[in-house]
């Protein structure tokens, strides 16, 4: 079984860490959106952690509990889409479950994003 706990204990590039520190900085609106329904264990108690670095990759956002990852993407994500796969098979092969939701799914159906956020969390955790 992959280790769980791949946030701690793991070695972060400080260039990773600063990059993650402007990413929170510079949300896009569907980020800060769903961050606002998220942050402070708004979602069933659970707590997520936005731009998070894992393996060197920089996730949107992460529960840790549930080892559940929600990727937000925009338009740039259709033409990147091997590259968000081989993304996922990494963060899938540490035992996460990953959640891709669009920008447009946050902005025009916020509540629907959040159950199927809470329900892949449900079990996990």
């Amino acid at each position: 079984m992959p280790a769980k706990h791949v946030v701690v204990g793991q070695t972060v590039d400080p260039q990773k860490q600063q990059r993650a520190k402007e990413l929170r900085r510079t949300m896009t609106p569907a980020e800060a959106a769903l961050w606002q329904q998220l942050r402070g264990n708004r979602l069933n108690g659970l707590h997520f952690r936005r731009q998070q670095v894992i393996d060197g990759l920089i996730v949107d956002f992460y529960c840790h509990a549930a080892g559940v990852v929600v990727e937000v993407d925009g338009t740039v994500h259709l033409q990147q889409v091997e590259q968000d796969a081989d993304r996922d098979a990494i963060l899938s092969a540490r035992g996460l479950r990953v959640i891709r939701v669009t920008n447009e799914e946050v902005l025009n159906n916020l509540p629907v994003v959040l159950h199927r956020i809470a329900e892949a969390c449900e079990g996990r955790t």
